[in-house]
């Protein structure tokens, strides 16, 4: 059922949920739009309706070809909403979900154009402070770039800064989604423009791996490996990429890269990834889950991660990763107390999942066949014992193993 939604707009279909609110497909005086509805009781909030107030001309004001643009910002009884551009494609989340990992050319096209919006932003001192695939529209009308990707526009500006007020959010609480939170984020530090190049690196690792240097299991062991484990390198990677990546991961947020100089650094490599496959790599085990069981008579559908809140018709809802949800930050003994060194490793492919029923029974073999050499490894030794000692009894022992001189 169609709604308004101040004097000059329309919602007319819903096109998704999320943990924020509702994006809904409507009509303004310019045409079709896309409007973000905060929830009620955030739209309750005086004080947030305050801040959304405020911060109505830097929103308004972030114009971009790779920016999702801000029309109007509503405030109107309790309706508080975001007035967008209606992108005509997907959602990068969604496009992940299907092709599981993109073409290293692809993946690097898509996040220079991400950076570059940060780096227009972070000029004009917006932080985005939830850069994710959920968050990144590929608008399919747009000419295809290299490795035929679409261009990439980066949304949902000021939505964690706007939720993330005193008094929602205490000083042992934080705000944002935990695959892509900077370790300074989890340390209680304020957000500044490094978080959001922490958080793209760790798309662009997504989009290479297919799973975040980071991710699994309980938020908290994620939030704990940010600040406590360093990444893994993917095999088959080229080392200039790699370093770059490594480099806006750094902990110490004064050694990345600026948004536009990474988005420049990264245009320089697209020549050579010209042409290169989907890397070749397994998602890690999960060290936080419960101990694998055997696998049931009738094998469980596979879990599937939801899509995101798309500014486009026929989005899906929002993924079911944490996002703008209200996290307790860990104590400095939790984080001293995590496993230092690298990350999770990456599997090699094919391999065995450890705790898996065919990883088992690799093991079990293995143990099958160590316990039959170390019968026979026995049953030499204790032959070579008893020779030894017959030979004892008619002479001097011989030194074995050893070359005498004449």
């Amino acid at each position: 059922m169609a709604r308004k939604i101040g004097s000059r707009y329309t919602a007319n279909q819903i096109l998704g949920r999320g943990s924020a609110g509702t994006v809904w497909l409507g009509e303004g005086p310019d045409g079709p739009v896309a409007i973000k509805m905060l929830r009620e009781d955030l739209a309750s909030d005086q004080e947030l309706v305050g801040r959304f107030v405020q911060e109505r001309t830097a929103l308004l004001g972030l114009e971009h070809p790779h920016i999702v643009t801000v029309r109007d910002l509503v405030v109107d009884g309790n309706d508080l909403a975001l007035v967008m551009d209606l992108v005509r494609g997907t959602d990068l989340r969604t496009r992940l979900e299907r092709e599981r990992r993109l073409a290293p050319e692809s993946a690097v096209a898509i996040v220079a154009d991400v950076a570059d919006a940060l780096a227009a932003a972070h000029a004009a001192g917006v932080v985005h402070r939830d850069v994710k695939p959920e968050n990144v529209l590929l608008d399919m009308q747009g000419p295809l770039g290299p490795g035929g990707s679409h261009p990439a526009l980066l949304t949902d500006f000021g939505v964690a800064k706007l939720i993330d007020s005193p008094k929602r959010t205490k000083a042992t609480k934080i705000i944002g989604t935990p695959d892509y939170l900077a370790p300074e984020i989890v340390e209680g530090l304020p957000p500044r423009a490094s978080v959001d190049i922490y958080a793209l690196a760790t798309v662009l690792y997504e989009l290479l791996a297919g799973f975040t240097p980071f991710g699994g299991g309980h938020p908290g062991a994620v939030l704990r490996r940010h600040v406590t484990e360093t990444v893994v390198p993917l095999p088959g990677i080229p080392e200039e990429l790699w370093q770059l990546i490594v480099q806006c991961l750094a902990k110490a947020p004064a050694s990345r890269l600026r948004a536009s100089e990474l988005a420049a650094r990264l245009r320089e490599q697209l020549p050579m990834l010209a042409g290169m496959p989907p890397l070749e790599v397994d998602e890690p085990d999960q060290a936080d889950e419960p101990e694998a069981q055997e696998p049931a008579a009738e094998p469980a559908e596979p879990a599937r991660r939801r899509g995101a809140v798309s500014l486009v018709p026929g989005a899906k809802p929002d993924s079911n990763r944490d996002t703008h949800t209200s996290m307790r930050v860990p104590g400095p003994d939790e984080l001293a107390g995590g496993a230092h060194g690298t990350a999770r490793a990456p599997r090699a492919t094919g391999a065995p999942r450890p705790g898996s029923a065919r990883h088992r029974a690799v093991v079990r073999r293995r143990r099958i066949t160590l316990g039959v050499a170390g019968a026979v490894v026995a049953a030499v030794v204790g032959v070579g014992a008893y020779a030894a000692s017959s030979s004892g009894d008619d002479g001097p022992a011989r030194d074995t193993h050893s070359t005498q001189a004449p």
